[in-house]
């Protein structure tokens, strides 16, 4: 393929690669943003595979045959609940693949020389650590690794030992450039610090974690694209790690925690206990027809989805109670939380699957002031994102930014039972005089006031 053709599809790649980015940054377009950017890369693989030298076709078709396969598989089983693991396993191999490629370049002598060499030991590092770290995040998200922090003796110390031997190895390979025990060090080095640095974090922090671990794989794919000579590789790198890490910033500022107290701050054990229950503290307890005849009759209602509305695929019977409220012109706008359920957008996407209209979804700092004069504030699996606890300074979650459900008029909290949040404390407002605590399954709940209201 003659070089100019070859820089101009790049440079289209490139285009729709940023075309695509800045699409995803809304629920209204972010289907075409997402088709933006796939079209992107699949322009740029078959650039590079006109332009390369390929050992065999045969191989590289079952690959991609292969990817197509198991990709769409994926995307059409894995629940929205699950969203964070799939992320995280993707983030996995991305890294590892990075990881790879730098390697494979070393052993084959061509990075010879420093540059190139260091570019290789970085993708190999971050790579490795990558893959090592995000694997960790999904056994902590999926449960087969605890969601507690572990947390060992001289945990620092041995962290920053370890990454000082990185270094040194990293310098051995640059300075032999394709020595495989140099290789092998490194890569070991790094894939047992991937390790450690994700095992202390809780289960609470996860989302937090694979968010910068996708900033990660993007950085060893730029690094990847050094070693290679790419620059479409090293630019859809540099914009995966820099979407990344501004992701990580704003879910922190959401928190209202430093990337720092993420990462050592061994917070947010999964299974922690609450320290109040329905035997030691009343609770206003109310009935799905209760429910309805205050929705019903209501000018003004604000639902807060959270996990629980997840975790129940209810998103579809709370559009059915939405499009009965609006009939009855009752004004119903949505209350979303930058981090409510596991990952940012969560539920802009999950209620875009029920087709609630974009302009019903209102972000946190625009819904707040209307609390006060909201009638009724219907919360669905929320917990933590709600807790006024959030305004005292001595709480585990002082300063964290909540949606002010507690100054609603008055409050229907659906839950399965007054447990904790993955903070680990009780939420007040579950005792409020305003509040009413139906205990059910999301989906069930909803599907009970949808038909109530219907009746009345």
């Amino acid at each position: 393929m003659p070089p100019l053709i070859l820089d101009l599809i790049y440079i289209v790649s490139a285009v729709l690669f940023v075309l695509g980015l800045k699409r995803l940054g809304s629920p209204a377009t972010a289907r075409e943003g997402n088709a933006l950017a796939a079209g992107a890369m699949l322009l740029a693989v078959v650039a590079t595979l006109l332009d390369r030298s390929i050992v065999s076709w045969e191989v590289i078709a079952a690959g991609l045959v292969a990817g197509a396969i198991i990709g769409a598989v994926l995307a059409r089983t894995v629940k929205m609940t699950a969203m964070p693991q799939l992320v995280g396993v993707f983030n996995g191999f991305g890294g590892g693949a990075s990881a790879l490629v730098a390697a494979a370049e070393l052993l084959r002598g061509a990075q010879a020389d420093i540059p190139g060499g260091i570019s290789a030991a970085i993708g190999i590092l971050i790579g490795t650590v990558t893959f090592s770290g995000s694997f960790i995040a999904f056994g902590k998200l999926q449960g087969f690794i605890t969601g507690r922090p572990v947390t060992y003796p001289l945990q620092r110390t041995g962290n920053l030992l370890l990454f000082v031997a990185l270094l040194v190895a990293a310098g051995a390979l640059v300075v032999g450039p394709g020595d495989p025990v140099a290789l092998g060090i490194l890569a070991g080095l790094a894939f047992l610090l991937g390790i450690l640095l994700v095992i202390p974090i809780g289960g609470a922090d996860m989302p937090v974690v694979i968010s910068l671990l996708n900033s990660y794989s993007g950085l060893a794919a730029a690094a990847a694209g050094f070693v290679l000579g790419n620059p479409l590789l090293v630019l859809a790198g540099a914009l995966v790690g820099a979407a990344g890490l501004i992701l990580t910033r704003l879910m922190c500022r959401a928190m209202n925690r430093s990337l720092a107290n993420v990462a050592f701050g061994a917070f947010g054990g999964g299974d922690a206990t609450a320290v109040g229950s329905d035997e030691d503290r009343p609770v206003r307890r109310t009935t799905a027809e209760e429910a309805a005849l205050l929705l019903a009759y209501a000018s003004s209602v604000v639902i807060v989805p959270g996990y629980g509305l997840a975790v129940a695929q209810a998103q579809h019977e709370v559009k059915k109670l939405t499009d009965l409220l609006l009939a009855r012109g009752v004004k119903v706008k949505f209350a979303i939380h930058p981090v409510a359920g596991r990952m940012p957008g969560h539920m802009n996407v999950l209620l875009a699957e029920s087709d609630v209209p974009y302009d019903l979804l209102v972000d946190l700092d625009e819904i707040n002031p209307e609390f006060p004069r909201t009638d009724v504030a219907v919360v669905v699996g929320a917990n933590d994102v709600i807790n006024p606890l959030a305004r005292d300074p001595s709480s585990v979650i002082a300063g964290m930014p909540i949606l002010d459900v507690d100054r609603a008029r008055n409050a229907i909290v659906i839950k399965r039972s007054l447990s904790p949040g993955f903070a680990g404390i009780d939420n007040p407002i579950f005792y409020e005089e305003r509040t009413l605590m139906l205990f059910a399954d999301a989906r069930e709940a909803m599907a009970d006031l949808a038909r109530e209201v219907k009746e009345i």
